[in-house]
């Protein structure tokens, strides 16, 4: 298991923590690839800890889905196939327009301009090709508005589904990506309908906003 030597870890973390927040981080921006056998030992020295927090990081990893263990025999990050697109995609396209009819309620006018204001960064990062860039600018537009909802339950499951979307948009953005002025258009709709105060057009066009691009990931891992 290749671990990187020059990665930068956050201060003052527990151990377990440590751990699981770079293998966390590792397994979704493939530098763990699916299928890769994990050895608690290797991931320990390369940290500068003990085998204990590893294995307790592995267990919540294994929680979430992000690695399999096999008792006395292996632990493996796990892998990604197009039913898991289905699977993720879906239920959260469901809570994100559920949000976005909530937030709509709510929201206020200095809110709706700070998504304006994402909005017009997510379009100079697209425009100047930025796909790493494009990619965190549409999660802070999204996150902005569970934050608006202010539903931690809808907030929890989501913030889990969407770690498992952004590694299979690591998988995407390796592609041609063709869709991203669809996503810019449906932001600007959604905003649109919050300043109308619309929960029910928000909540369309945000579920909208989930599904088109899971047809365009599942097509790419046909």
């Amino acid at each position: 298991m290749p671990i990187p030597k020059d990665f930068s870890s956050p201060i003052r973390m527990s151990a377990k923590e440590k751990a699981f927040n770079q293998l966390q981080r590792w397994i979704i921006d493939g530098t763990l690839t699916p299928g890769e056998k994990l050895y608690d030992g290797e991931i320990a020295e390369a940290l500068g800890i003990s085998r204990t927090p590893v294995r307790e990081a592995l267990q919540l990893l294994q929680m979430q889905g992000f690695v399999e263990t096999f008792p006395g025999k292996e632990t493996k990050v796990t892998t990604i196939s197009k039913k898991d697109v289905l699977k993720i995609y879906s239920p959260l396209a469901s809570l994100q327009a559920l949000a976005a009819e909530e937030a709509a309620k709510i929201i206020t006018v200095d809110q709706i301009e700070k998504l304006k204001e994402i909005n017009l960064q997510y379009e100079s990062a697209i425009n100047n090709e930025q796909h790493i860039k494009a990619m965190e600018t549409d999660e802070q537009f999204h996150y902005l508005i569970l934050d608006i909802a202010d539903n931690p339950y809808i907030s929890h499951f989501s913030s889990i589904l969407q770690l498992h979307i952004r590694r299979l948009k690591y998988v995407f953005l390796q592609q041609p990506v063709t869709s991203k002025n669809d996503s810019l258009k449906e932001h600007e709709l959604i905003i649109k309908s919050f300043a109308e105060r619309d929960g029910e057009n928000a909540s369309q066009i945000m579920k909208q906003n989930w599904l088109r691009p899971m047809e365009e990931v599942y097509r790419v891992l046909d």
